[in-house]
């Protein structure tokens, strides 16, 4: 939806009273959309003009003026969609402008789609104006459903209305075409001409209307990439009650479209149960049926490593994977599913609060919401994705869950047995904790140090098995210095840094969205911000001051945290989160656990509950236990591995 709608002729008489870029301020507040800062009300009351001055001679004072057109599923919005016919197909026929008050601009050496607008030193990149309007044109047509059979209905123009064509020469390099084309003040009469090639003097409201009519879901055209770009030739292979769980779904978006009808399904399962396989399985399959799917998450950097595992061939897929966020402004019922995957990260409201919350927004979204979760991974405040919180909200709307629980059956790669140990160990349920018994295919030590953690692990690695370090949020981590990642963590001599938090690599530190997948990622220790939802086959643990063994109970140290999610709370929660947290950094290893903890009262306790190893570990390599490192999926030969599927 756009922030203001109008006509040509009312767009250039508002620019000549100075009251658009007032009208736009008015229309942001309205609709809650956050502080509004001074530089975008600058750059309307800059740019609008110009825009409606072009219009204006082109003649065209009929077409329809969309302002600040949100995307589908997006906070990205276009600056200005011109609605209209086209002269000479008479179909309906939309131009998206990007407007820029850049004077100046060079490309970015070494790279086709950046740019450095300004002159001297200049070194903050952009987005190629080109490259942008492009991708606004892409996103409009995979996500507007009329625009399905039209696909030549939509152009997209950069005008740099400031700018002679001397002064951003560069730019002109990036060839042009029907998606894209830049424009300057020296070209504005082209503009006026290609403007007049797109659009006829017609009225447009017609036009504006199915286009702001339309359902906002995945198109056909995308939803058959999806289909074909995930689980190529099913090499995912869906066990029991996975299988179970996609045909109830299937079954229901059918139903749910044929009867116009809702249903809500809950689908719970510890890690290794097969959560995300059975998610991917739906977006291919609910895609290939021509249902319209979305996935989501909580997580930054689940999300980002889904989008470089399943979005490798085809980037547009990539479009299909976002955030619980994304959907405050969806339309009831505008898709036929959305598939909420690692759903105990929904937050009591989304970032825009508007006394919305944010399983209310999930639940609108889509005829048949689909939650995958488990209980025991809530671990922030304001996280409240529990099977009884959805459950609550789904009755309050008068609509009863179907359940499906993948734990009572299996745990695919790892050990149930295990699993059922930490929660015991971390009195996560009433049964008391035992003495762990290695498995075959599973092996738990409690190390002496943190170096020696290292050593067992890094030999792991030399068998080309992945491993890695994680620890609570017990030591401050700090940015980078000269380059450098900072040894934060230091308990006794052993020294070593966090993993970046940083979206690029450095100094070969993978960033942090691929640090549990990324073989350089061992270098570094991982926090439940980039461990959660991620598995691989050996797992280093270390237990900070922030939970500690006492006589015969754990009790929680705030003190000792350094987590800024978990400042001010009060310690009933702030224990409930951090043994959530343990429980989440115990159950990541596939083939074997090592434990230390710095408090010697809670090591002694480890030593309790872990015999000392008196026979050599089992051998991770065995066939029944071959493991590939990714996010939480579930069957070892079934895992998503990274970078392709």
């Amino acid at each position: 939806m756009p922030l203001l709608r109008m006509s040509v002729h009312e767009f250039v008489d508002r620019c000549q009273q100075d009251t658009v870029a007032d009208d736009l301020a008015e229309c942001h507040r309205q609709a809650r959309l956050g502080r509004l800062e001074d530089g975008e009300i600058r750059s309307w009351r800059n740019s609008l003009p110009a825009l409606a001055r072009v219009l204006d001679e082109a003649g065209l004072q009929h077409v329809e003026v969309l302002i600040e057109y949100q995307l589908a599923l997006s906070s990205l919005r276009a600056d200005v969609v011109l609605a209209g016919w086209h002269p000479h197909t008479s179909q309906p026929s939309y131009v998206i402008v990007e407007l820029k008050q850049w004077t100046h601009a060079r490309a970015l050496p070494d790279t086709e789609d950046l740019c450095l607008p300004g002159v001297g030193n200049n070194n903050r990149a952009f987005l190629h104006p080109v490259a942008q309007v492009r991708r606004y044109c892409q996103y409009l047509q995979d996500f507007t459903t009329v625009l399905d059979a039209e696909p030549d209905a939509v152009a997209g123009v950069a005008y740099l209305h400031n700018a002679n064509t001397t002064g951003v020469a560069d730019l002109l390099d990036l060839e042009p075409d029907d998606h894209g084309r830049l424009f300057t003040h020296s070209t504005r009469d082209q503009l006026i001409t290609y403007l007049q090639s797109r659009l006829s003097p017609a009225h447009g409201t017609a036009a504006a209307d199915e286009l702001v009519d339309s359902p906002l879901a995945p198109s056909r055209p995308l939803l058959r990439a999806t289909a074909e770009e995930i689980l190529h030739a099913d090499r995912f292979v869906l066990l029991d009650q996975q299988q179970v769980a996609v045909s109830l779904v299937r079954r229901a978006v059918k139903k749910a479209r044929e009867a116009d009808s809702k249903e809500v399904l809950i689908v719970t399962g510890g890690p290794g149960s097969g959560k995300s396989v059975i998610a991917l399985h739906l977006m291919r399959h609910l895609a290939h049926d021509r249902h319209t799917v979305v996935h989501a998450t909580g997580s930054k950097s689940f999300t980002r490593t889904l989008h470089h595992a399943v979005g490798t061939y085809n980037p547009r897929v990539r479009k299909l994977f976002g955030y619980f966020m994304n959907f405050a402004d969806a339309p009831k019922n505008g898709l036929d599913a959305l598939i909420c995957d690692e759903a105990h990260r929904i937050r009591a409201h989304s970032v825009r609060h508007r006394g919305v919350r944010q399983v209310d927004e999930l639940l609108n979204a889509a005829r048949v919401p689909v939650f995958l979760l488990d209980d025991h991974q809530v671990v922030r405040p304001g996280e409240m994705g529990s099977r009884k919180a959805i459950d609550q909200a789904a009755a309050a709307r008068g609509l009863r869950p179907r359940h499906i629980d993948l734990n009572g059956q299996f745990r695919n790669g790892g050990s149930r047995a295990y699993e059922q140990w930490v929660l015991r160990l971390l009195q996560l349920t009433d049964e008391p904790a035992t003495e762990w018994a290695d498995e075959r295919t599973f092996h738990v030590q409690v190390v002496d140090s943190p170096q020696q953690m290292e050593d067992l692990l890094q030999a792991k690695e030399a068998q080309h098995l992945t491993a890695r370090i994680t620890a609570g949020f017990c030591w401050r981590w700090s940015d980078p210095r000269r380059g450098r990642l900072v040894d934060d963590i230091t308990i006794g001599s052993w020294r070593k840094p966090w993993n970046l938090r940083g979206e690029s690599r450095l100094d070969g530190v993978p960033p942090s969205w691929l640090w549990a997948t990324d073989p350089d990622g061992f270098g570094q220790v991982g926090c439940i911000y980039t461990a959660q939802g991620f598995e691989y086959d050996w797992n280093g643990v270390i237990l900070g001051d922030d939970l500690v063994w006492r006589q015969d109970r754990w009790l929680p140290n705030p003190q000792a945290s350094r987590d800024p999610a978990l400042r001010s709370i009060d310690p009933a929660t702030f224990l409930r989160l951090v043994r959530n947290t343990y429980k989440v950094l115990l159950t990541r290893g596939m083939s074997g656990t090592l434990l230390y903890s710095t408090d010697p009262e809670t090591q002694a306790r480890l030593r309790q509950l872990v015999p000392a190893p008196t026979t050599a570990e089992p051998d991770p390599r065995a066939p029944v236990q071959q493991h590939t490192t990714g996010p939480d999926a579930g069957q070892g030969q079934t895992r998503i591995t990274s970078p392709a599927m």
